[in-house]
């Protein structure tokens, strides 16, 4: 019985078809938006990560709200995670929504997981193996998540860190939104920014999907905060600050934190 523990955040194309075999691999599919489609390609035996439906609360006004830990364990026991599970994540742009998949485990206390760096298209790239798409059908799991709450931050957290400037707040959405240059791609969502935050567009940190080598990803938050300051990473719903987050932990950034609404919540909750 093969078993793996994945000691960084980020694995290559290479690594994975390596461990692909091993006993407690699990790849996930963290593409936004996916829906089960058997024509679709997709890497052998990866379970669709439905971040809209499964992994978010629903109830919630705001897209990809951070779930309660019941809804987490159950759908993440559907998919088959264990306790001892080492988890692969991707997405089919490179890297944008697997990161958020890879920080809701680590905000529910689970470390053995790793967003694969380049996506979907490194691996088509790599002329690794594909399959139809395909839903899990398998055993459920026993996974128990532990809820991390210092790596989720909420409106009111995000309120109290704007005014009394006890955290670097650092935007991943695009200059010219942050700008207020260009609308906001969301119907009716009103442009401008978090009182006292900065912009570190998230496309900064990769070349055509992959992450940066980690010297320059240092260099690009070196410009931004301090090794030891507090941060928070928004963006326009939750997603891509998830990317700085990983970016930032790969730096050596210890005190990091997401917010959940980001600007969409933000901009429709403060005039």
């Amino acid at each position: 019985m093969s078993t793996i523990l994945i000691s960084k955040p980020i694995v290559s194309v290479a690594w994975l078809q390596d461990n692909l075999k091993a006993d407690n691999l699990i790849v996930l599919d963290g593409t936004i938006n996916k829906v089960f489609d058997a024509s679709q390609q997709q890497i052998p035996n990866a379970r669709l990560f439905d971040i809209k439906k499964k992994f978010s609360d629903v109830s919630n006004p705001f897209p990809s709200a951070f779930p309660d830990i019941t809804l987490f364990q159950e759908s993440a026991r559907e998919l088959g995670i264990n306790n001892h599970s080492a988890i692969v994540v991707y997405d089919d742009k490179g890297i944008y929504s697997s990161a958020r998949v890879w920080w809701l485990f680590k905000a529910f206390g689970y470390n053995n997981v790793a967003v694969l760096n380049g996506g979907f298209p490194a691996w088509l790239q790599a002329n690794y193996d594909t399959e139809n798409m395909k839903n899990y059908t398998g055993e459920m799991g026993n996974f128990t998540p532990t809820l991390k709450p210092q790596f989720m931050q909420f409106f009111n957290d995000v309120k109290q860190a704007s005014v009394n400037k006890t955290h670097n707040i650092i935007d991943a959405r695009s200059a010219g939104r942050f700008n207020c240059e260009v609308p906001e791609p969301r119907e009716g969502l009103r442009m401008g920014t978090i009182p006292n935050s900065v912009n570190l567009p998230f496309t900064d940190l990769l070349d055509n999907g992959i992450l940066k080598p980690k010297d320059e990803l240092e260099t690009l938050f070196k410009a931004v905060a301090k090794k030891d300051d507090a941060i928070i990473f928004s963006c326009g719903s939750g997603l891509t600050a998830c990317v700085l987050a990983l970016g930032a932990e790969l730096s050596g950034y210890k005190n990091i934190s997401v917010y959940d609404g980001s600007w969409t919540e933000w901009g429709s909750l403060v005039e």
